[in-house]
C-alpha cells in the first residue's frame, strides 16, 4: 500500500508518499480502506521526533480516519464488509489501509461525507474524556477553554454548550467568529489583553469552575489564579513550555483545586472501548441529526501533506485540517 512516510524527523519537507506493508489483522480487528484522515498536534510532534507512538502501534502518523471496511478477522462481528466507518487510532491513519479494533469504530451517519467523519474521532473523544470523565462539568458551571478554535477546542465548546455550561474561550482575533458561532459566551483575544483579567471581570471575581488547557508552562500560574473554589483543570499539552514560573502553589490547597493531566493515545484498549461506547451513547445521535459537527478548516489531498502541516505549525487553522487519501 501507499503511505505518507518520513525521510527523517524534522520539518514538513521530510514527508513523502512511499510504500508500506498492509497491516495484518489481530483478533476482532477489521481492515479499513482509508478515504480521509485529519491532522492533530500529536502528528506535528511525532514528525519532529518528540512524540513516539505507544508500544505496538503503527509508526505511521494519523490518529483518526474514515473509510470502508474491506476485510475482517474471523471473530469480528459488529460490522459488515462495505460498511462506512470512522475511528480512533494510535497511529497509521496516513495510509491507504489501516487495521483497527472493531470496538473503536463508529458508523458514519447517513448523509455525512467521509471528510467530515474523519474529523470527529480524536478531537471529540478527547473533549468528551476531558469534560465528562475528568472535569465532570455540570450545568450552569463556567469553563475556560484555551485555544477555542482548535480541533479539540471547537469540539469542547459544542460539548460544553450541550451540558449547559457558561463558556469562556481564548482565541486569536481572526477566530472569534468561529468560537461565538459554536456557543462561546465570551471570546478573549489573548494577544491583545490579559485573559486572566478578562475572566476575573466576567466571572465577577468568582473565577471559573473548570479549565481545559493546552498551553501549560506560561499559562499555569494565571490558570491557578482564575480557578474558583473546588476548581478543576485538565492539561492536554504543554505548547507554552515545560516550566511554569512564579506559581502560588498554596492556592491549590486552600481552594481545593484538582489539577489533572491527560492523554488519550496511550490509553488501554479497554479504556478506549468504554470511552467510545459512552460517547456514542451520549453524543452520536447529535451527529446523526446534524446538531453537532466538527469544524473543518480545510480539506487537502494527502499529496499536499507538507503544506497542511505548515498551516498547523503556523497556527493558521480554525478547526480541523482534513486530508483525503486519493
Amino acid at each position: 500500500m501507499r503511505a505518507i512516510l518520513l525521510r527523517d524527523f524534522g520539518g514538513p519537507e521530510q514527508f513523502y508518499i512511499g510504500e508500506a506493508v498492509v497491516p495484518a489483522l489481530s483478533s476482532r480487528e477489521v481492515l479499513v480502506k482509508v478515504h480521509a484522515t485529519a491532522l492533530n498536534r500529536a502528528d506535528t510532534l511525532q514528525r519532529q521526533g518528540k512524540y513516539a507512538p505507544p508500544a505496538g502501534a503503527s509508526n505511521l502518523l494519523g490518529l483518526e480516519m474514515s473509510g470502508e471496511i474491506v476485510a475482517a478477522s474471523e471473530d469480528a462481528a459488529i460490522y459488515q464488509l462495505g460498511d462506512q466507518v470512522c475511528g480512533l487510532l494510535a497511529g497509521g491513519g496516513y495510509a491507504e489501509y489501516v487495521n483497527i479494533h472493531e470496538d473503536l469504530l463508529l458508523p458514519v451517519p447517513d448523509g455525512m461525507d467521509m471528510q467530515t467523519a474523519a474529523a470527529i474521532p480524536e478531537v471529540f473523544l478527547t473533549a468528551y474524556q476531558s469534560l465528562v470523565y475528568l472535569l465532570q462539568l455540570q450545568k450552569d458551571e463556567t469553563i475556560l477553554i484555551h485555544a477555542g478554535a482548535s480541533g479539540v477546542g471547537s469540539a469542547a465548546i459544542q460539548m460544553a454548550r450541550s451540558l449547559g455550561a457558561k463558556i469562556f474561550v481564548t482565541a486569536s482575533a481572526g477566530k472569534h467568529e468561529v468560537c461565538t458561532a459554536l456557543g462561546a459566551d465570551l471570546v478573549i483575544d489573548y494577544r491583545q489583553e490579559s485573559y486572566k483579567t478578562a475572566v476575573i471581570k466576567a466571572s465577577e471575581q468568582k473565577g471559573v469552575h473548570a479549565i481545559l488547557d493546552f498551553v501549560a508552562g506560561s499559562y499555569f500560574s494565571d490558570n491557578l489564579d482564575i480557578l474558583g473554589m473546588d476548581g478543576r483543570m485538565v492539561m492536554l499539552a504543554a505548547l507554552g513550555g515545560m516550566n511554569a514560573p512564579d506559581i502560588n502553589v498554596a492556592q491549590i490547597v486552600w481552594k481545593r483545586l484538582k489539577i489533572m493531566g491527560s492523554t488519550l493515545r496511550s490509553r488501554s484498549l479497554g479504556y478506549k472501548t468504554k470511552l467510545v461506547k459512552d460517547f456514542a451513547k451520549d453524543y452520536w445521535p447529535l451527529f446523526e441529526s446534524g446538531e453537532m459537527r466538527p469544524v473543518i478548516d480545510s480539506t487537502v489531498s494527502w499529496h499536499d501533506v507538507a503544506d497542511a502541516h505548515r498551516r498547523m505549525d503556523q497556527n493558521l487553522n480554525a478547526g480541523k485540517i482534513v486530508m483525503t487519501i486519493d
